[in-house]
């Protein structure tokens, strides 16, 4: 089955060389899909429906000219391509994971810091769920007149997701606070931080029918739900960005785990979008209404904060050698997928900030050359991370040409 797998993928068979952190290339892949769905949601009018659909890109389609149709080619032809992408990496990977779970390494990882990358599992799960709802709202015409039927399906998968979560979380934790195995000289990186990853992706997901539905049970089961998994996020974010700090300070950066510093990037997006997601479930259900100046200082200190981390690890990463090391050097690791999702997240709550915190308070007028500069400045990280991906591909995963010819002839 695996080599059966391997083919239709494109990937390679990795037996006992496989880790979970893998899941990572499945999560940067559907990151990407969202990236290319941003796009259509700030730049496409929707003035019907709280995000973009098939509806409302085919009536800016047939009023466009060349070029902007072009650009909706574009736009959707990457959501397409990177969903594609997503669903290849998560098929291979819950295969490699499905025999990985068999042997003694993972047992053995267990018992070790490295557990904390058995989350990726619900992560990457949760991460799925959002590219269906991507690619239904994209490519599904009229599947808004039976959202609110939808809903609840929605929130049923990621509670299961976030039970998934919870319980491989227990085992991890539970267990190293029971034997005391966990080695806090050994915790030199912010790696731990992938669990807080899991709960803000969970807790992000069950926000969204809290800001789309208009039905006050449904807004209120996902806002109570998302609230519990994001709480669960923040505080064990907090804990854990103290434990990692204090261990580099005092061992120094484990090197191969040094895209760990880039991890608060995404999870402070998943965080600042299940907050705007709330808010607007307050104002829709509940009558509490946040007004624009309100979202201009919650995207701004998110937003602040994300440079700030992204600052500070661009300059430990180039001190250390990371990039020529393992990005274009000899050194190959599974670690170098935790490149793809700060980029991922510093886009992603860049347009929120631009739109929702500088345009619509009048910061930032929309289509004017500053806006563009922005715009083109946030499609270079965009960019980047395509191309970081393309590159770790490559490296770690495809199966080169000639073997891959060569395994079918012999089949």
């Amino acid at each position: 089955m695996s080599q059966l797998i391997s083919r239709l993928t494109g990937l390679r068979t990795l037996g006992e060389q496989y880790v979970p952190t893998y899941f990572l290339a499945a999560l940067g892949n559907g990151g990407m899909t969202i990236t290319f769905f941003i796009w259509l949601n700030f730049l496409v009018p929707h003035p019907k429906t709280p995000i973009v659909t098939f509806d409302s890109i085919a009536a800016l389609w047939a009023k466009s000219d060349l070029v902007g149709q072009a650009l909706l080619l574009l736009a959707m032809a990457g959501i397409a391509l990177f969903a594609i992408r997503h669903v290849q990496s998560l098929i291979w990977n819950l295969s490699e994971f499905a025999r990985f779970r068999r042997s003694s390494a993972h047992i053995q990882l267990r018992e070790t810091n490295g557990a904390v990358m058995l989350m990726t599992l619900p992560l990457t799960l949760a991460m799925t769920i959002n590219v269906l709802f991507v690619l239904g709202a994209v490519f599904v015409p009229g599947l808004w007149n039976v959202v609110e039927y939808l809903f609840p399906f929605s929130l049923a998968a990621f509670f299961a997701v976030g039970v998934l979560a919870l319980r491989t979380f227990a085992d991890i934790f539970g267990r190293a606070i029971v034997t005391g195995h966990f080695d806090c000289t050994r915790n030199n990186n912010l790696t731990q931080l992938m669990a807080s990853f899991a709960f803000a992706m969970v807790g992000v997901g069950l926000a969204a029918p809290a800001a789309m539905s208009t039905v006050k049970l449904t807004i209120g089961i996902a806002m109570l739900g998302s609230i519990f998994f994001i709480s669960a996020a923040i505080v064990l974010a907090l804990v854990l960005l103290v434990l990692g700090v204090r261990a580099m300070l005092t061992s120094g950066l484990a090197v191969e785990a040094a895209p760990s510093l880039w991890m608060p990037i995404p999870l402070i997006t998943l965080i600042g979008i299940a907050f705007l997601r709330i808010s607007h479930g307050l104002h829709s259900g509940f009558e509490l209404h946040i007004e624009a100046p309100h979202r201009l200082l919650m995207t701004a200190v998110f937003f602040s904060l994300q440079l700030l981390a992204g600052l500070f690890g661009w300059s430990v990463l180039q001190r250390v050698g990371y990039f020529r090391t393992y990005l274009n050097g000899p050194a190959r690791s599974p670690g170098s997928y935790g490149l793809i999702c700060p980029a991922v997240g510093l886009f992603v709550f860049g347009m929120f900030f631009l739109h929702v915190g500088l345009v619509q308070n009048g910061l930032v007028e929309k289509f004017s050359p500053v806006y563009f500069v922005l715009l083109v400045a946030l499609a270079v990280v965009q960019i980047l991370g395509i191309v970081t991906m393309f590159r770790l591909d490559r490296r770690l995963l495809l199966v080169p040409a000639k073997a891959m010819a060569e395994a079918e002839s012999a089949a």
